[in-house]
């Protein structure tokens, strides 16, 4: 991509950035009442699935009809079967430490076949913190002969940026992602950032593991004696939502900036994707994060990008029957930015290329959307929650379908 290009795609990627308007509050649905809203142009009712959760991070929905899981990262993993949240957890976290623990959750493909779920939580080690991957047996109303399978190099003191999120591919290799880990989130101190940079150890990366957490043979740093061979693609800040695009069988990322610079980033393996060496947003102190925002050679540039910040926090391409208009868009969900997001790709004109609409939706219910995914049924399901880490049971699980 010629520099020309780089400043063109920029610029018709920051003239289609808009923030959220400011929306009229509306009151949360309830069992017995759904709400009503105008969302992209349609008429839209976001229903509720299971409420009095504690921030709910992560939707698994199980082949068969068998129910949907789901992750309260103050430690406990959740069954909903049959429309009806269970009382009591499937599992719970062994080593909990403060209300941020558990995270991602995802079905072995073979799931019909084994019955095996997998779980990431934060694990410590003496005043350190990393990410861990567990597998488990779904049996009934329990998750039994739990055994972890693999743990994160990636130990700081703080539990920033630890992410955990899941996603099995086509070819049954497990995707994790694992964030920068800087404790110095509010100083311009690169020093923790730049192991992202690093290919010796797992912060701000994305790996690729064998169904049993070992190494993929094929892994793109295989067979180097500088580098972790779990690592898939490195350079990354705060990588949270994982997707399979329906037609390439690209895997798309999005990844939370500071302040700006949020990004939305197409997988290539072994690729370096800039973090801290190229950013497009600021230090919290207001600094820039780096003095070539925009590309240096041999860094992937994101496919877009947020300014000002809405923090993508999961992501889906809709496929589904349920919303005919909606399907191959992208749907984000944000936390600051307290919206989902439709993202509608087209094409750019004359010039060639893409540009993006982006429609800010569900913006009056004034809650931060935590997970996005498609459920079996062709509905959205989202995890929501008021506050991170608040160990409030406000969160919820809603449905999104259509209203007439």
């Amino acid at each position: 991509m010629s520099f020309r290009s780089i400043i063109t795609t920029a610029a018709l990627i920051a003239l289609t950035t808009v923030a959220a308007p400011q929306a009229q509050r509306v009151a949360m649905p309830t069992a017995d009442a759904p709400v009503t809203l105008t969302a992209a142009g349609n008429e839209i009712r976001a229903a509720l699935v299971a409420g009095d959760l504690v921030n709910p991070w992560d939707i698994a929905f199980l082949p068969g009809n068998d129910g949907m899981l789901v992750t309260e990262s103050a430690g406990r993993l959740r069954l909903v079967r049959n429309g009806t949240l269970l009382p009591d957890a499937l599992w719970e976290v062994p080593t909990p430490r403060g209300r941020d623990v558990l995270h991602g959750v995802v079905a072995h493909p073979d799931f019909a076949q084994n019955r095996f779920v997998y779980v990431s939580y934060v694990k410590p080690k003496d005043d350190l913190l990393s990410v861990a991957v567990s597998r488990g047996r779904l049996e009934g109303n329990r998750l039994t002969d739990v055994r972890e399978i693999f743990v994160a190099d990636a130990w700081e003191t703080a539990a920033n940026a630890l992410n955990g999120r899941m996603i099995f591919g086509p070819d049954r290799t497990l995707y994790l992602t694992i964030g920068d880990r800087d404790r110095l989130v509010l100083s311009d101190d690169n020093s923790i950032r730049l192991r992202a940079q690093s290919l010796q150890d797992h912060v701000g990366k994305i790996l690729r593991l064998t169904d049993e957490g070992g190494v993929p043979k094929d892994n793109p740093f295989v067979g180097r004696a500088d580098a972790r061979p779990e690592i898939f693609t490195y350079g990354h800040r705060n990588p949270i939502g994982l997707a399979w695009h329906p037609e390439t069988g690209e895997l798309w990322v999005s990844d939370i900036g500071p302040l700006g610079g949020d990004r939305l980033d197409i997988l290539h393996a072994g690729r370096n994707y800039g973090w801290p060496l190229v950013s497009m947003g600021r230090n919290y102190s207001g600094t820039l994060v780096s003095d070539q925002p925009w590309w240096r050679p041999g860094i992937e540039m994101p496919r877009m990008f947020w300014v000002p910040v809405i923090s993508p926090s999961s992501l889906v391409f809709y496929t589904g029957d349920r919303f005919p208009e909606w399907r191959g868009n992208i749907f984000v969900g944000a936390l600051t930015g307290q919206q989902l997001q439709r993202v509608v790709i087209r094409p750019a004109g004359r010039g060639g290329g893409q540009a993006e609409q982006r429609q800010p939706m569900l913006t009056e219910l004034g809650v931060r959307f935590r997970d996005v995914q498609q459920g079996p049924d062709g509905y959205l399901y989202l995890a929501t929650e008021t506050r991170y880490g608040s160990g409030a049971a406000d969160g919820m699980i809603l449905r999104l379908e259509p209203a007439d």
